[in-house]
């Protein structure tokens, strides 16, 4: 099916509005593990693909419902032209951590793409088994969710010419158990509108997607991240904020003001960009302090959550309010229930605490080992008008952090010694002994196991003044 606008994540039309959406910037799309890993597709001519119409009705539904496009966004969604695309070519092997495309244009339309992007791995991951480690294909693609799920794999398996096993599609059969999963976690939290769904970004495609929302439905959850899923299942989008737009202001603090003084719906803080304990939860509470009546929450993502929550728990109490606490990012149901029983021992109301499911609901329930989480795919913001910038997520140790500026590979030649890739920038000269892969016209094969990520001097460079500007000194 074609992109529809609405085929992307609510968060990305409110960031638009409380950030640039016609400024230039730079987004990569890389996996932080699994090895090494086959690129089947030309990503270039993917994304070409991708680019959405911008359909009138559309527009006016994003409006009733909390995200309203101004006349910036409109015009951004509409410059396909405008978009630049530099990427591995089609049979690369890529490496955790290495980008393997990145995308220029205006923010909010490269920003969009994001989660029908990051559905790609499924393919990657398909290719890269059959490659690899063809006694597991059989087990990992056996039983699939869905009819276009079936057709990337096909699609997966003759790009790198290995034949397809016996697959089947249980449609009925996943629908159910997302259901069942789903209806464990009503059980948990005593009330399904304490429950979202942000599974897009975990799935293999839209109609994956779609038939895990009829799940969710079916066990009494209405609100998604998808907004194409809200409108098909007559669901409510819901979304405010990720990384990127904390990254675009450089800082919590006035990230966190632009959307509540840009925007005049509810605000949802995200704490984990810089440092969760030192800057976010002060900058987000603060703020909620000042207008205690907006009802704004605060968002947990990675790092220590109990000792977050626990953090922000006192520090609200300490300025008289009670925001609704938001936990998302690797909950299940027993750490659902851990926090329920922290809720209730800190004395927050259960109307006062939320949750968001993505690939506990959708992947994991798909049958197949090859999930989102298995590789970690992300697509992070690099660059934002003439500025680098990345996420540093300092408590969780460099895994998370992101990678600043216009990133590019080098590949090591054959006969040369040093680090099988090197991640540089665009322009930079080339080292010895080094092909430019990125852009390149055809694949250079190095399966090393799992080398360790290597930054050229330029990437370092960039890194080092990145945190300066955040921490005040290198780290």
């Amino acid at each position: 099916m074609a992109a529809s606008l609405l085929m992307t994540d609510g968060y990305k039309f409110s960031m638009a509005e409380a950030g640039w959406p016609l400024r230039r910037e730079t987004f990569y799309w890389s996996h932080r593990r699994g090895g090494p890993q086959v690129l089947p597709f030309d990503a270039r001519a993917e994304v070409a693909a991708l680019l959405p119409a911008v359909d009138d009705a559309e527009l006016r539904w994003l409006a009733e419902n909390g995200y309203e496009c101004g006349p910036g966004l409109k015009a951004a969604l509409q410059r396909h032209a405008a978009v630049t695309v530099h990427a591995l070519p089609k049979g690369s092997v890529f490496h955790p951590r290495e980008p393997i495309l990145s995308a220029t244009g205006p923010s909010a339309l490269v920003s969009w793409l994001e989660p029908l992007v990051l559905t790609w791995n499924w393919r990657v991951q398909v290719a890269t088994v059959a490659r690899f480690a063809p006694a597991e294909l059989a087990a990992a693609v056996g039983v699939l969710t869905c009819e276009r799920q079936k057709e990337l794999t096909l699609e997966a398996l003759d790009a790198v010419g290995v034949k397809a096993p016996a697959m089947k599609v249980d449609s009925d059969a996943y629908r159910e158990r997302v259901r069942v999963k789903t209806a464990e976690l009503v059980s948990i939290v005593g009330d399904p509108g304490r429950i979202f769904e942000v599974g897009l970004r975990s799935a293999s495609c839209v109609e994956q997607h779609l038939i895990a929302l009829e799940g969710c439905k079916e066990a009494g959850v209405t609100r998604t991240s998808h907004v194409w899923g809200a409108r098909r299942l007559g669901m409510t989008p819901v979304g405010t904020m990720g990384h990127e737009h904390v990254q675009r202001y450089g800082s919590d603090e006035a990230a966190f003001r632009a959307m509540s003084e840009r925007r005049p719906n509810r605000s949802s803080y995200l704490l984990d960009t810089y440092d969760t304990l030192k800057s976010g939860i002060p900058a987000a509470l603060g703020l909620i302090a000042e207008r205690p009546a907006e009802g704004d929450s605060i968002r947990y993502d990675s790092g220590d959550k109990v000792a977050q929550y626990r953090h922000a728990i006192a520090l609200a109490k300490q300025l008289g309010v009670r925001p609704v606490q938001i936990l998302e990012d690797g909950f299940d149901a027993a750490l659902t229930r851990q926090f329920e029983e922290l809720r209730k021992e800190l004395g927050w109301l259960p109307q006062e605490q939320v949750y968001g499911y993505g690939g506990y609901l959708v992947a994991t329930t798909s049958g197949s080992p090859l999930t989102r989480d298995r590789v970690q795919a992300v697509y992070k913001l690099s660059q934002s008008g003439k500025k680098p910038t990345m996420k540093f997520g300092n408590e969780t140790g460099a895994g998370k952090q992101s990678i600043p500026g216009r990133p590019v590979l080098f590949r090591r030649g054959a006969g040369t010694a040093g680090p099988v890739g090197i991640v540089g920038q665009e322009g930079e000269a080339v080292p010895a002994g080094y092909e430019l892969l990125t852009g390149s016209a055809r694949p250079l094969v190095v399966a090393d196991h799992e080398p360790v990520l290597e930054l050229s001097a330029e990437t370092r460079a960039l890194v080092a003044a990145l945190r300066r500007d955040a921490f005040g000194a290198d780290l």
